[in-house]
């Protein structure tokens, strides 16, 4: 980055790039473009970010993000409370809220598999699902991780895991792309998927 920069905007593009998928180039867009902001946008913008920590925690029972505990779906009494539907991260649960057709509940694991990564069962939501299970009347887990590696090897784990309890286990099906992240399929697809999702084990 030119020397020529503002340590402030050198501050910024370095915190921008850090998000995923994020490059310098893209940073330096950004803050270039936030700097051409009107002086109460960007406040805003800073604003938002800032209460991002003191406003939104995690549901103590799907562990999403929300600002109320229990969130708005876990405190839906219409919601059908047999049926779990395990995903990801709250990106996906949002996108499949937005598809439809889905009445029952949620489960955040908050990360797949990666030991690579330093991604294990201990730092996935899993002990808490499997206490979630025993502790309520819960019929039907539907498996919705991604269809990439580290989709697939969760779905594996938490197949094997839950075929212990006595609970119907299913993973969705059709329409989800290997090696896509759920959260970037369409809502056509993902309501297909959630329809023709099949037993496993």
């Amino acid at each position: 980055m030119p020397g020529a920069f503002p340590p402030a905007l050198v501050r910024l593009v370095k915190n921008l790039s850090r998000l995923p998928g994020v490059g310098e180039k893209t940073a330096t867009r950004m803050a270039m473009s936030i700097l051409r902001w009107p002086e109460d946008r960007a406040g805003e913008l800073a604003a938002s970010i800032a209460e991002l920590h003191g406003r939104i925690r995690l549901c103590s029972s799907c562990f999403t993000f929300s600002e109320q505990d229990p969130c708005p779906v876990c405190s839906d009494p219409k919601r059908d409370r047999t049926s779990i539907c395990v995903v990801e991260d709250p990106g996906d649960l949002l996108a499949l809220e937005k598809a439809g057709g889905f009445r029952g509940v949620y489960h955040v694991l908050h990360g797949a598999l990666a030991p690579m990564d330093g991604m294990g069962p201990d730092e996935l939501k899993i002990k808490e699902l499997i206490r979630r299970i025993q502790a309520t009347g819960v019929k039907e887990i539907i498996i919705a991780t991604s269809s990439t590696v580290a989709g697939e090897a969760t779905a594996a784990y938490l197949s094997d895991v839950l075929g212990r309890l006595p609970v119907r286990v299913s993973r969705i099906a059709c329409g989800i792309p290997m090696g896509m992240d759920i959260k970037y399929a369409d809502g056509m697809t993902l309501q297909r998927a959630i329809e023709a999702r099949h037993e496993m084990g």
